[in-house]
């Protein structure tokens, strides 16, 4: 099977306490940094996504002040 160039798939246990670890050559490809904020999405049909919330952050914020240049009100 050819998996596309910057795609990759982990496996991780979930403990006791419910936490997960994060493989090493994920925290190494996306600069996962201990103390770092995640943000888990999740969605019961498609499953949970990690994603790194400073990114999300920065994409909120991009799509609230596309909304506002759209003729969106601000609140």
């Amino acid at each position: 099977m050819d998996i596309p160039q910057g795609r990759y798939a982990w496996t991780a246990k979930v403990g006791e306490r419910g936490q997960i670890v994060i493989p090493k050559e994920a925290r190494e490809i996306f600069g996962i940094k201990p103390g770092d904020t995640l943000l888990l999405l999740g969605d019961k049909k498609r499953g949970i996504a990690i994603v790194d919330s400073q990114q999300f952050k920065q994409l909120t914020e991009t799509l609230f002040k596309a909304q506002l240049q759209k003729g969106g009100k601000e609140e």
